[in-house]
């Protein structure tokens, strides 16, 4: 419940400043937005809110990423942990990987500040994988349901759905294989991306979403013959 409570008021909230923008932004603006980040939230603020609603939107604005990036240093921080087998009761243990964790972020944020490293092509990355993990938390928590004996589409439904976005994204995305499939043009000496190739990606990605759906009601079928 709390899993799904998250995330329908997470795609409540999305949805909010989606009709926000489509509201106030039209034409290429509109579909600028995005790149327009924290602009774009104090233009939307400022012009539907006032002074004090944009405040409190952009102290949220600004909370979010925070806890985001502590939950997420802290989630690496206690993998990291998984993986070495270091017991994280103690100051010093928890020290010997936080201070390498948050070294290496702070190496992206200067490398960003100083125009040396895209943080845009890493937080792409970063999304990608996040997504990518929800596929696989998705199709886990499926297999659990089914051996509780319980309602388990609930989960595979969205599973196979997100299977499908995570593979179309990879053979899409310009930093995974799309610098090989899609179509490109050198303009002024730059080569610039012309269009994506989707003939080729949403086909595959709908064949490897069906296939793992498979492998999962053949997984189920096979468990309830063992039972």
């Amino acid at each position: 419940m709390v899993f799904y409570g998250a995330m329908i008021s997470e795609g409540i909230i999305a949805l909010i400043w989606a009709a926000a923008g489509c509201s106030i932004y039209e034409g290429a603006e509109l579909l600028g937005m995005g790149a327009g980040g924290p602009t774009a939230v104090y233009d939307i603020c400022q012009k539907t809110m006032g002074s004090f609603g944009m405040i409190l939107a952009m102290l949220g604005v600004i909370a979010c990423p925070i806890t985001s990036g502590d939950t997420a240093f802290r989630s690496a921080r206690l993998t990291l942990a998984d993986w070495l087998k270091i017991d994280q009761k103690s100051y010093a243990n928890r020290l010997k990987l936080c201070v390498p964790v948050l070294a290496v972020g702070a190496i992206l944020g200067i490398g960003n500040a100083l125009g040396k490293i895209d943080y845009n092509v890493i937080w792409r990355y970063f999304s990608w994988s996040n997504q990518t993990l929800a596929m696989i938390v998705l199709w886990a928590a499926s297999m659990y349901l089914f051996q509780q004996k319980k309602n388990y589409w609930i989960t595979a439904i969205p599973a196979t759905f997100m299977s499908a976005v995570s593979c179309t994204y990879f053979i899409l995305g310009e930093e995974c294989l799309g610098q090989l499939l899609n179509k490109h043009e050198v303009v002024d000496g730059a080569r610039k991306l012309v269009a994506y190739n989707t003939a080729l990606a949403y086909p595959v990605g709908i064949v490897f979403a069906a296939a793992l759906l498979f492998i999962f009601i053949r997984a189920t079928k096979k468990q309830s013959v063992k039972v």
